[in-house]
C-alpha cells in the first residue's frame, strides 16, 4: 500500500483527536514514518503534494504556479541539476536570491519525527534560511524519508564520507506561531511558506 492509498483512505488510520490530545512528552505513535511525517509536516502548516510520476509532478507545480500568480517571477535555484531537470517547464530561473520570491530546491532528508525538512550546503551554499525568499518549493522522493534527524545526519555522513557538507539544518517552521517564534533549534531561520512535491520513488 503506497502513501496516496494511506492519505486518502487506505491503511490503519490515526485521527487528528489522537494525535493532538497526546502531550508533547508522550511517546511517539506507532505509525508507519511516511504517515508520521506528514501528520507532523501538515501540523507545521506545509503544503505536500504527493506525486507518483514525473508528470504528475509537473502538473502540479503548475498549478502552485497558477495559485499564486507566479508566472512572471524566476525561481531562485542554487542546483543547477534542478533548472536542467525543470528545464523544459515554462519557468524561469535566476542564481540571485533577491529577484526572486520562491526559492526551488531540493533536500537531504525529510523527518518524519518533527515533519521538517533536512537541507546542508549542497542546497543552500553558505545562506542563512532567514535570507532566502519567504517562499519554497521543495522537490523530493519517498527514499528520502526517515525516522529521524540522528538517522538523517547518519546516512548523510555514509553517503558523503570525509566529505560531509556544512550548513546542515532544518526547514521546520511553514507559518508564524507563538510557538515556534524562539524555537532555537532553527536559529537564524524565518517560516517559510512551503510546499512539498513528493515523488514516489519506492
Amino acid at each position: 500500500m503506497g502513501l496516496l492509498d494511506k492519505l486518502f483512505g487506505g491503511g490503519k488510520k490515526v485521527s487528528k483527536e489522537k494525535v493532538e490530545a497526546r502531550g508533547q512528552h508522550m511517546p511517539e505513535l506507532n505509525i508507519p514514518v511516511d504517515e508520521k511525517f506528514t501528520i507532523h509536516f501538515k501540523k507545521n502548516g506545509g503544503k505536500f503534494l504527493y506525486c507518483d510520476s514525473f508528470t504528475e509532478i509537473s502538473e502540479a507545480l503548475k498549478n502552485i504556479v497558477n495559485e499564486n500568480n507566479w508566472e512572471d517571477d524566476p525561481f531562485f535555484v542554487i542546483d543547477k541539476t534542478l533548472e536542467e531537470e525543470f528545464a523544459e517547464e515554462a519557468i524561469a530561473f535566476t542564481r540571485k536570491s533577491k529577484d526572486s520570491k520562491v526559492f526551488f530546491t531540493r533536500c537531504e532528508h525529510l523527518i518524519a519525527q518533527n515533519g521538517s525538512i533536512l537541507v546542508c550546503s549542497n542546497q543552500l551554499m553558505e545562506s542563512k534560511l532567514n535570507e532566502l525568499p519567504a517562499n519554497v518549493i521543495v522537490f523530493a522522493s519517498t527514499s528520502q524519508l526517515v525516522e529521524s534527524i540522528g538517522e538523517g545526519l547518519k546516512k548523510i555522513k555514509k553517503k558523503y564520507g570525509h566529505s560531509i557538507p556544512a550548513n546542515i539544518t532544518t526547514i521546520k517552521h511553514f507559518q508564524a506561531n507563538r510557538d515556534n517564534s524562539d524555537d532555537f533549534l532553527t536559529y537564524g531561520s524565518s517560516s517559510k511558506n512551503l510546499y512539498l512535491l513528493l515523488l514516489e520513488d519506492l
